[in-house]
């Protein structure tokens, strides 16, 4: 006897675990994170360990911005159950990451590349979930206003670096000199052009021209500008040529590129110099500055690099000199190509590179690897500012977001183009009142979150005496508000932005009142035929009330219940009985005192709400409509 008990009572266990898992399900469907939460901790208290149980607990704690719980229940998941799905690890990392935890999160990182070998969401990308064309070309939460500089030639122009007003580029538009062999156009030379700005719109004035100077452009190439903070010092790339103006070439016949610098004097560019890490059988070129102007970034092909090309940095010391250059590592360069480098004011660095994920050719990435931060891999700029072609160049004042590209991208005006383009963060207004949905008097004090698609809570608001929210979006995404109010049932409106910028959408909340006169309404408590337990349906609708008793802990209630005609009425009676003390009992099971249940009395068919009476054909719907139970208020 004692084993049966034991073995009912355990059954018993799991099935209560079993129905508050399913009624937590449903409240974490609908962003009930709070309740979700309570249900699944009571769920895993009565022995649900379950990986559901645990992932869902994560994911509740997640959502709601709780990452120190959130990293113990996804935790928790990971000891008890093997080849977990890698969204799971991946969000437990986060977690980790967030409360600091950095040596947990980086063993669980090993683990997932190991076991994940390839998986690109660790590098921002997944191509199990999305296509790589279809996730560097979707839009991104800013909108990118691309222009053909209006300065572009026929022939090749590339570059766009600004300094004080003015902006520097190479161009191969000087169709008296010297035909280049390699592509059939013009040696390379200096241009630059003047502008004034006044916020985003920017206005050049007068026409481009060679670049003030009698010693910089030569008969051969020269490129990529990089000029110091106080306009001082210019550094541009050069094909080596000796000192009789003429091309140098190596023992197999090449030319190398090479690295100078210059000195503005008398607003005249002079005093060339060739720099000291230069050398004869490889090429530097490309310089770009640290926004301190200590550091030197530039590509170079040298022995002892990863790949093709590298990004190297050389510190200049305060006396003028050079430090010995140092490879930018595996977190920027790879096997391929890594080129045009640029370092904003912000110290992000820029370059372009056939090395990473991209959509072909050489692609425009950023890094924050010169910041104090957490290194992460370089991140695809995506389209517009990449393409299917040579993307590069790459310049921006990350003040204004305003800046240039070069790209032979079809469309253009020569073989490589400069672009122009601002960047503007793609946001847009959500507004609305918060109603009662009977009455349509505002409420205050009502409590409006900001759901992201994945569920998660992005912001959370309280409405004021006017009743009245707002939310900040972004575009192209989908939302979900919800507003939460005590003796009130919440309400949620989906959201759905386009990619019109400063775009409002308005949307209203109307909560449905749970006291209303002397009952608690909630939607009708159902039962199945000829049944007397609570469906999980009933559950969530019975937590309104057990949350109206919560808020008001003086308030005494009585249950009434009701069932269809089907049946003798004696038997309906005692059925409608049993069903008024079920839903009592999961009341009192849900922490209320039984004293603060006056009664729960079962009526039979005695107060039908429609027709179907014995003897009258009605459907399913039509009597479930009479199983119904109703909640008085006693005493508040």
């Amino acid at each position: 006897m004692k084993i049966r008990i034991l073995t009912l009572l355990f059954v018993f266990g799991l099935s209560v675990s079993y129905s508050q898992t399913k009624l937590a399900d449903k409240f974490f469907k609908n962003y009930g994170y709070v309740k979700a939460i309570e249900l699944y901790e009571k769920a895993y208290e009565k022995g649900n360990d379950s990986k559901h149980v645990l992932t869902r607990l994560g994911d509740a704690y997640y959502n709601n911005s709780n990452s120190e719980k959130a990293a113990f229940w996804y935790g928790e998941a990971m000891k008890n159950y093997k080849n977990l799905d890698a969204e799971y690890v991946y969000k437990y990392i986060q977690s980790l990451r967030s409360i600091g935890n950095f040596e947990e999160a980086d063993k669980w990182f090993k683990e997932l590349s190991a076991a994940q070998a390839g998986d690109s969401r660790l590098k921002g990308y997944n191509p199990d979930e999305v296509d790589i064309y279809d996730k560097l070309t979707s839009p991104k939460e800013t909108i990118v206003n691309i222009e053909n500089f209006e300065f572009n030639s026929p022939l090749a122009d590339f570059g766009g670096f600004v300094h004080d007003n003015t902006v520097y580029f190479a161009s191969a538009r000087d169709e008296d000199s010297e035909i280049y062999d390699w592509n059939k156009e013009p040696f390379l030379d200096l241009y630059q052009v003047s502008f004034t700005q006044t916020g985003n719109a920017v206005k050049y004035e007068g026409s481009e021209v060679k670049i003030e100077s009698d010693d910089v452009n030569t008969d051969y190439h020269e490129a990529s500008v990089a000029i110091t903070s106080d306009g001082k010092t210019m550094y541009f790339t050069r094909d080596d040529v000796n000192k009789r103006n003429r091309i140098e070439y190596d023992k197999e016949g090449t030319t190398h590129l090479i690295i100078y610098s210059a000195k503005l004097i008398d607003g005249n560019w002079t005093n060339i110099k060739e720099l000291p890490f230069n050398d004869k059988v490889y090429s530097s070129g490309h310089p770009a500055l640290s926004p301190d102007d200590k550091t030197l970034y530039f590509v170079s092909d040298r022995e002892g690099g990863l790949g093709q090309t590298d990004i190297y940095s050389v510190a200049i010391n305060d006396n003028g000199t050079f430090g010995e250059p140092e490879n930018l590592g595996e977190k920027v360069n790879t096997e391929g190509r890594e080129m045009f480098p640029f370092v904003s004011k912000d110290n992000t660095l820029y370059f372009s590179s056939d090395g990473y994920l991209n959509l072909g050719l050489l692609d425009i990435f950023k890094s924050d690897i010169l910041k104090n931060e957490e290194r992460k891999d370089p991140e695809n700029l995506g389209a517009p500012l990449n393409s299917g072609y040579d993307d590069f160049a790459f310049f921006i004042d990350s003040d204004t977001q305003i800046g240039y590209f070069s790209s032979n991208r079809p469309g253009g005006k020569g073989s490589d183009d400069i672009y122009s383009f601002n960047i503007i963060e793609c946001k847009q207004t959500v507004i609305g009142v918060a109603k009662d949905s009977k009455t349509e008097i505002i409420l205050t004090g009502v409590t409006v979150k900001l759901i992201d698609e994945t569920g998660k809570i992005i912001e959370e608001i309280t409405t004021q005496q006017d009743g009245t929210y707002t939310f900040e979006v972004d575009c192209d995404k989908k939302y979900t508000i919800v507003g939460d109010k005590p003796d009130y049932k919440s309400d949620q409106k989906p959201l759905e932005t386009d990619f019109e910028n400063e775009k409002e959408h308005e949307l209203d909340l109307e909560l449905e009142p749970l006291i209303i006169d002397n009952q608690i309404v909630i939607n009708p408590i159902f039962f199945d035929f000829d049944k007397w337990n609570i469906r999980t349906d009933a559950q969530y609708e019975l937590e309104n009330i057990v949350d109206v008793l919560r808020k008001h802990p003086t308030m005494v209630i009585k249950i009434e219940s009701h069932t269809d005609c089907r049946g003798t009425k004696r038997y309906n009676r005692k059925l409608s009985d049993r069903r008024a003390k079920s839903t009592r009992e999961y009341i009192i099971s849900r922490g209320i005192e039984a004293s603060r249940i006056e009664s729960a009395i079962g009526y039979g068919e005695d107060q039908l709400l429609n027709e179907c009476a014995d003897g009258v054909k009605c459907t399913e719907e039509e009597h479930q409509l009479n199983r119904r139970s109703y909640f008085y208020i006693v005493k508040e």
